[in-house]
C-alpha cells in the first residue's frame, strides 16, 4: 500500500504523498506544484547571489522517483514550474534530458504561474488552468471556487514530535480546495497561520505535513 494520507474530495479519492506530490490513482494523475526549476540561475542573473546550481537536478530526481513508482498517465505541474522563463531557457542539457525522459509516454501539463507566465519552449501543454471533472487545477486559489487544486503559497506547518516542534512543507485541504506544498529544492514557505489562509481555508481544514512520513493535523491557525 502506498504511503501518504488518503482522503476523499468531491467524490474523488486522492493521496497526499510524503514527498509533496498529489496522486489521483483512479485517473493515474500525478500533480506537483512550484518546482521553481532554475532558481539558482535566476538569483545569479538578477541579484548576483551565487548558490550551488544543483537545485534543478535535485528537484527533478525527486520527481523521477515519484514518477517511476506511480507510473502516471498525466502529470500536472501547477505553476511556478520555472523561476522565470529565462531560467527555463537556460536549463542544462542534462536537465533537459532528464525532463524529456520524465515526459516520455505521458501527457504533461504546465500550468502557468506568476513566475513563469507565458508559453515556454519545452515539450508539454501550457495552460492557465486545467479542468478534469470534477476537479479544476490552477496555480493560485480563487476565493469562492470549489473542487480546486492549486499551489503558489508554499504552505508549511508545525507538528510537535518527541517534545520538539518540527516545521515542514504541507498540503492544506478542506471541503472546497486543496493547496499543495512547494516541491522545489530551494523554495521557502508560508506558515498556515498567515492571513492569506484565513481567507481561503474553511474552519475545518487540515494540514498534511510532508517528509519521511505524513502527519495529519488540524490546520494550525493564530
Amino acid at each position: 500500500m502506498l504511503d501518504g494520507h488518503f482522503f476523499s474530495f468531491f467524490g474523488v479519492q486522492l493521496i497526499a504523498r510524503p514527498s509533496g506530490v498529489l496522486w489521483w490513482p483512479e485517473e493515474r494523475v500525478l500533480c506537483v506544484s512550484d518546482l521553481h526549476l532554475g532558481k539558482s540561475d535566476r538569483l545569479a542573473r538578477r541579484s548576483g547571489v551565487l548558490v550551488p546550481p544543483y537545485e534543478t537536478i535535485d528537484t527533478l530526481q525527486r520527481l523521477r522517483k515519484e514518477i517511476e513508482l506511480l507510473e502516471p498517465d498525466i502529470v500536472i505541474c501547477l505553476g511556478d514550474n520555472f523561476d522565470d522563463l529565462e531560467a527555463a531557457d537556460s536549463l542544462s542539457l542534462a536537465d533537459r534530458l532528464c525532463l524529456s525522459q520524465l515526459q516520455t509516454g505521458r501527457m504533461w501539463i504546465w500550468i502557468q504561474g506568476n513566475h513563469d507566465l507565458g508559453v515556454g519552449k519545452l515539450t508539454g501543454q501550457y495552460l492557465e488552468e486545467y479542468n478534469f471533472e470534477p476537479l479544476v487545477f490552477r496555480h493560485i486559489a480563487k476565493v469562492g471556487t470549489k473542487a480546486e487544486i492549486s499551489g503558489h503559497y508554499h504552505p508549511k506547518a508545525a507538528v510537535r514530535l518527541r517534545s520538539r516542534s518540527i516545521v515542514r512543507p504541507c498540503f492544506l485541504y478542506d471541503e472546497r480546495r486543496v493547496i499543495l506544498p512547494s516541491f522545489g529544492t530551494f523554495t521557502g514557505g508560508l506558515r498556515s497561520e498567515a492571513a492569506e489562509f484565513d481567507v481561503l481555508m474553511e474552519n475545518e481544514a487540515f494540514a498534511v505535513l510532508t517528509g519521511n512520513k505524513s502527519y495529519v493535523i488540524p490546520m494550525p491557525r493564530k
